[in-house]
């Protein structure tokens, strides 16, 4: 893989190694899995604040892996 993914299990879980994708996130260029979701190819690539509240700007993270991540607008 071109890019270490420090946050990553070394084996396990319903991703495809074989199968590095690239992606684009805030101008980063990041290297995922076939069978990621987004949210996971964050994690996986040490990307832990994916937004700030509105009132607050407190940081926001990541709750889930699943599609219906609220705090990552895509």
């Amino acid at each position: 893989m071109a890019h270490p993914q420090p946050f990553r299990l070394p084996a396990g879980g319903r991703v495809d190694r074989t199968q590095p994708l690239r992606l684009t996130f805030n101008g980063r260029g990041l290297t995922g899995l076939a069978g990621d979701t987004v949210a996971s190819t964050l994690l996986a690539n040490g990307i832990h604040l994916v937004g700030r509240s509105f009132k607050y700007h407190r940081p926001r993270g990541i709750l889930s892996h699943g599609a219906d991540e609220p705090n990552a607008l895509l």
